[in-house]
């Protein structure tokens, strides 16, 4: 596995840098959703904010309340709350996360972006696609992708250094 993440952020942030180009998108408005999704949006955010002129400090998310399945998982004790603008009415929201494997979280935090606004376009950027798809989200930037026996799992840990780690779901 490639676990040379910074690698991996910079070439993500010239493919968002080039597709941000291509769409003559300027300003928008970066989203991460939490936890490590943030941390990767952080990482971008860094690399990118001067180049795309984002003016507003970036936004987080917990789709937590929007997910079809909240009432089996509930939530966890470490709950964070989703920090965003009043409005995101007519916004290019580029929206980040660290995993993306049955599309359940992605289309959660869509649903929970559109209770602040009609946005103008939403941009998909993951750190690792892990396939295994159960409904058809595609992210437009991927870092890397991982297809993963159904008995394992793979998570970005280390926020301060980012790292990817392979896990046995019976560890």
């Amino acid at each position: 596995m490639n676990n040379n993440v910074n690698k991996l952020l910079d070439n993500m942030a010239d493919e968002l840098r080039a597709i941000m180009l291509k769409k003559n998108i300027k300003n928008p408005y970066m989203i991460g959703i939490h936890t490590a999704g943030v941390w990767i949006a952080e990482a971008l955010y860094q690399r990118l904010a001067s180049d795309l002129s984002m003016s507003d400090e970036m936004g987080t998310l917990n789709s937590s309340y929007y997910r079809d399945d909240f009432e089996q998982r509930g939530l966890s004790k470490q709950t964070l709350p989703t920090k965003l603008p009043i409005s995101l009415e007519g916004r290019h929201i580029i929206l980040v996360d660290d995993i993306l494997f049955t599309g359940r979280t992605t289309r959660a935090a869509i649903n929970e972006l559109f209770d602040y606004g009609r946005l103008a376009s939403l941009t998909l950027v993951v750190l690792v696609d892990r396939k295994g798809r159960e409904l058809p989200i595609e992210a437009q930037v991927v870092g890397l992708v991982e297809e993963l026996p159904a008995d394992q799992s793979i998570k970005v840990i280390n926020k301060d250094d980012l790292t990817l780690e392979i896990r046995h779901d019976n560890e």
